[in-house]
């Protein structure tokens, strides 16, 4: 399976994985969240797979101009809500053979360079 990353064109974490990748060799295809929505299926099982706390980005600037409801969201509300606002979302988010992970660090390096 080919390496997928999911994340936003502009955002500059993805833009230095992306330029990562590519210096390693790395085969690896990327989807803009915006230009190429994930489906509601895909983004349960991530949610099942890696949970919300891992998934959504409670930093920024989207997630904070929010209303409590909306933050609030859980099942069917909080996939509908990330597939709305993807900017809520971690990025980039790698999908694998081994699963998925989110988040460009010295570890998640070292995880994809094997």
């Amino acid at each position: 399976m080919t390496l997928k990353v999911y994340g936003l064109q502009n955002c500059d974490t993805c833009r230095k994985a992306k330029k990562w990748l590519e210096g390693e060799g790395i085969v690896f295809e990327f989807y803009d969240l915006r230009k190429s929505p994930i489906d509601a299926e895909t983004l349960t099982d991530w949610l099942a797979a890696i949970g919300a706390d891992k998934l959504i980005n409670r930093r920024g600037t989207t997630w904070r101009e929010l209303t409590e409801g909306q933050k609030g969201a859980t099942g069917d509300a909080l996939v509908s809500l990330l597939l709305e606002q993807p900017a809520i979302l971690k990025r980039p988010i790698f999908v694998t053979n081994d699963g998925v992970s989110v988040g460009f660090d010295e570890a998640q390096k070292q995880n994809l360079a094997t």
